[in-house]
């Protein structure tokens, strides 16, 4: 048993005595891609390793999600069971099934130390909604896949804030125990929150809007966010609730995005900081105006002048999160809102967090992820957290561990009869 941050227990993976079990692992592996489709960096398949290899004699059977539907990144798990192999040094299998006969049948044929990764979780149209745990047992997924395993290992920390199927469901039929990347940033934040003062400043871009949306109100009503700090298409979209941006966002519910925004400028005018500047693409070239000048142009990143207003917060702040890249990084010529915000991070006095899987292959490309004292592969989740919110997955490993001590377990066969 372990306690994280805030008092919470969990069962470890000891707890469930994991040797020659079939045992089930969320691992969160949801990887950026580029525009072909291939995986850019490996940052959340190694953090997995390490759990994967404290499983060395169980039977492990790994699933993940992996991107959005409608988006690029809506792949397949293949290319991630090739990218784990070469990571662990051993063969990991995978099959192009989720919950059918297929997957069931290679689950029941497993061996000692064999891994089998299942296709992309979000293939199956469950997994793309939030259920209450006594309304995720009774999907197709937990049903159909409950009765193969003796455990299940949490190690999704990035999908934390989701109360999806396969983090919300299994844990109610299953001893279940977090895993090594769920136990370790439990540690770090709450390590963190402990030396944290204020004032706190959050930087946060990127391409999740209505994410971005949630986290802000969520910091500010906590607390945890004395100012606010807009890049990305986060900052389009309040740039727009204030009639200083023309373009469209390209991103679904649009209007009720601009909507959610303007009522947070309207009720926390102080809180946040705009770009003044921004950054297009020009004959292949970047370009630079300022907003009032951007014309009808696509913004790619924040601009000189931006960069500096922001440093002179950060530099002041006491603790500073950044989630979600200020510009399109990957793109030639727009990564200097980003690398430029990280370094002034980086060389500050103030506490630094940094979040999300694009920022942490960002401060790998600068080379400058050593000088931050938290990185997180988790983006949304991590803010929440930090905001003081209930996480679904925390929440999970909890209850587990309350049932676990009481007997609260039966047989899987008549868990699951329970629950028809």
């Amino acid at each position: 048993m372990a306690q994280g941050g805030n008092g919470i227990d969990f069962l470890t993976i000891e707890d469930i005595s994991p040797e020659s079990k079939t045992l089930l692992v969320r691992a969160d592996m949801n990887t950026p891609v580029d525009k072909h489709g291939r995986l850019i960096e490996r940052m959340r398949i190694e953090e997995v390793a390490v759990t994967l290899r404290d499983l060395g004699r169980s039977k492990v059977v790994l699933c993940s999600h992996q991107g959005r539907v409608g988006r690029d990144d809506y792949i397949s798990m293949e290319q991630h069971a090739k990218a784990l192999s070469e990571t662990l040094g051993k063969r990991v299998e995978f099959i192009d099934d989720v919950h059918g006969p297929a997957a069931r049948r290679r689950i029941s044929e497993l061996n000692d130390g064999e891994i089998l990764l299942l296709d992309n979780l979000r293939f199956c149209a469950e997994e793309a909604q939030e259920y209450r745990p006594e309304d995720a047992v009774k999907t197709q997924i937990v049903l159909k896949l409950a009765s193969s395993f003796d455990g299940f290992v949490l190690d999704a920390f990035p999908t934390a804030h989701r109360a999806h199927p396969s983090i919300v469901g299994f844990p109610q039929l299953l001893p279940t125990a977090g895993g090594r990347l769920v136990a370790k940033e439990l540690k770090s934040v709450s390590r963190i929150q402990q030396v944290a003062k204020g004032p706190y400043t959050a930087v946060l871009g990127g391409s999740k809007v209505s994410d971005r949306l949630e986290a802000i109100t969520a910091l500010i009503e906590n607390k945890k966010a004395d100012k606010v700090l807009l890049g990305g298409l986060a900052a389009l979209a309040f740039l727009k609730a204030a009639g200083k941006y023309r373009s469209e966002l390209g991103i679904a519910d649009q209007d009720k995005a601009v909507q959610k925004a303007a009522a947070l400028l309207s009720e926390y005018p102080e809180v946040f900081e705009m770009p003044v500047d921004l950054a297009y693409e020009h004959e292949g070239e970047r370009r630079e105006v300022d907003v009032a000048d951007l014309d009808h142009h696509k913004a790619l990143d924040i601009g000189t002048k931006t960069i500096q207003n922001y440093e002179k917060v950060i530099r002041s702040s006491g603790t500073v999160f950044m989630s979600g890249p200020a510009g399109a990084f990957e793109k030639e010529g727009f990564g200097k809102g980003t690398e430029s915000l990280l370094r002034i991070m980086a060389t500050s006095y103030g506490t630094t967090i940094v979040s999300g899987g694009h920022l942490s292959t960002a401060l790998k490309l600068f080379n400058i992820h050593s000088w931050i004292d938290h990185v997180s592969s988790a983006g949304g989740a991590l803010i929440l957290y930090l905001a003081g919110k209930q996480l679904p997955l925390i929440k999970a490993l909890s209850d587990s561990a309350s049932r676990f001590r009481s007997g609260g377990y039966t047989k899987m066969s008549d868990n699951l009869k329970a629950q028809s």
